[in-house]
């Protein structure tokens, strides 16, 4: 169909015939950009389809370690956000999916309701009129509709006024004032919920302290690096007595976990950088008591390092095969027994099935897991309960993975990847399987390695430590805001507590003002009563 060849058939002048056309023309040249911005945006939601399923793969189908359960990648929070900007796009080119998308959002995701501790500021909307718009009768209130946002404020810095009114006697001719309030810097004009915000966010937020200068100088407030500084060294002496003490509890217990990480060392004077080590010692969950984890910086990986710390403890210690444990359970009437991980003998046959797909390194996967399946089993039971369970369920399957192991490893040509996973394993038997014969010892080393995740990602941060004192102030601090996270206190509100308390506190009580949970001070408390 030609509109503009119909125009001949109508009885119109010349001038009104050409009028006609051009109306017709625009209308066909309006209708076919129409056309041609429909298509670029069906190809743009079709790109951006194509990219939101890329991402949905990218969300949901990176595995750990396990071979069923789906975990979060280190960097899932880009996926993320790419998601929800691929989304907020398809909206703006397609209104009609707006509705749609939020919908299936909700209903994939919720909404969790928010914490009941947090304060609430109410508005209240009330409609302009209190007469009906259509009849103009009073209207009646029948209910409420209550939506809440969550909100924040940034750091807001506030001046502390201390007044101390001073008196005179005209008889005596003295004067009389309250003293200076004592104060960790004696001096200083940092309350101590700003020395708290310094610490934490140097840290546990891993901000270094050029960015807290410049936090501070957006409100208009001067803290240079210098200040803030001496702040840290300052705080950290003060604090120093507090780890002594929780090392002090942490080799009470008769199971530890032990590991270390490598750190930067900045060299003073060439600007290089040599490897040091902050070595980790944990508390064993399946004991009684409060969970405590002590960093004890090192300017290097020596074994000399745990025996210094440990000195004459005697229990069992679970480590990794670096060899500079072995010291500690070779020796002589040795008081350190051997809990070796499952954990990393895991990993060596999860890296080989990564590798080539190896049957034997399936197999093997799935033995250990059920190891893992009885472990979460008697996750909530007490100590009896799951030596119990360990006896009936895991001793079974270790004796059918010892034998399977064996016959495996003989059928195995020496020196390749699938021979080290299985020696690795066979050697370290007795050490593996200690852990099955009790109802308190753990199965891997685990809560060590997450302890010292955080200050790993961390290193992304800081690149280095500026010197040994600076790493061994590092240990310290995050001794206590790491006890205090496994205790389940906030890290801010107990240190802005303590640095309150402490320039006055004595030192018989101690123990009272350690980042543990409260059922366990009140036991010290009454213990030395």
């Amino acid at each position: 169909m030609k509109p503009l060849a119909q125009l001949d058939q109508l009885n119109l002048d010349a001038d009104t015939k050409q009028q006609v056309a051009g109306i017709v023309q625009t209308l066909l040249d309006q209708a076919q950009q129409a056309q041609q911005e429909i298509r670029a945006q069906e190809l743009k939601i079709q790109a951006l389809t194509m990219e939101l399923a890329h991402l949905r793969r990218i969300r949901f189908g990176k595995k750990n370690e396990s071979l069923s359960s789906i975990q979060p990648s280190l960097f899932e929070e880009s996926v993320l956000v790419d998601i929800a900007a691929v989304h907020a796009e398809i909206e703006q080119i397609d209104t009609t999916a707006k509705t749609a998308t939020n919908r299936s959002t909700r209903s994939r995701a919720g909404r969790q309701p928010l914490p009941d501790h947090l304060p609430r500021i109410e508005h209240r909307h009330e409609p302009a009129s209190c007469q009906c718009g259509q009849c103009g009768k009073a209207l009646v209130k029948i209910g409420e509709d209550v939506t809440e946002q969550l909100d924040v404020e940034p750091a807001r810095f506030f001046v502390h006024r201390h007044i101390r009114p001073q008196y005179a006697c005209k008889t005596c001719e003295t004067v009389t004032a309250e003293p200076v309030p004592p104060a960790v810097i004696d001096g200083g004009m940092a309350a101590p919920g700003l020395l708290a915000w310094v610490i934490i966010s140097k840290y546990l937020n891993h901000l270094p302290l050029y960015r807290l200068e410049q936090i501070a100088a957006r409100e208009q407030v001067t803290l240079s690096r210098s200040t803030l500084a001496e702040w840290v060294g300052r705080t950290g002496v003060a604090l120093q007595p507090l780890a002594d003490q929780l090392k002090w509890h942490l080799l009470q217990g008769n199971t530890l976990h032990a590991d270390e990480s490598p750190v930067a060392q900045q060299e003073p004077g060439n600007g290089k950088t040599r490897k040091a080590y902050l070595w980790a010692y944990r508390s064993n969950d399946l004991d009684p008591g409060p969970r405590i984890v002590v960093f004890d910086y090192q300017t290097s990986r020596s074994g000399r390092h745990a025996q210094n710390f440990l000195q004459n403890w005697q229990g069992h210690l679970q480590v990794d095969d670096y060899g500079g444990y072995k010291a500690l359970f070779s020796r002589a009437a040795s008081p350190c027994i051997e809990l070796a991980c499952w954990a990393h003998a895991r990993r060596k046959f999860f890296d080989l099935h990564q590798a080539n797909d190896s049957p034997m390194a399936f197999e093997a996967l799935q033995r250990i897991g059920e190891l893992y399946a009885v472990e979460a089993e008697g996750r909530q039971l007490d100590c009896v309960a799951r030596q119990q369970l360990r006896k009936q369920k895991s001793l079974p399957i270790l004796d059918a993975l010892h034998d399977w192991l064996m016959q495996t490893r003989l059928q195995t040509a020496n020196g390749g990847a699938s021979a080290k996973a299985l020696d690795y394993t066979l050697k370290r038997w007795l050490a593996l399987v200690r852990y099955a014969h009790t109802g308190n010892l753990p199965i891997d080393n685990n809560p060590v390695e997450n302890s010292i995740r955080p200050i790993a990602v961390g290193k992304k941060n800081w690149l280095f430590v500026g010197s040994e004192r600076a790493g061994q102030r590092a240990a310290t601090i995050q001794t206590l805001l790491g006890t205090a996270q496994l205790n389940g206190l906030d890290p801010a509100a107990w240190l802005k507590d303590i640095l309150t308390k402490l320039p006055t506190w004595p030192n018989s009580r101690i123990d009272e003002l350690l980042p543990l949970t409260p059922e366990f001070i009140e036991a010290l408390k009454q213990e030395k009563l």
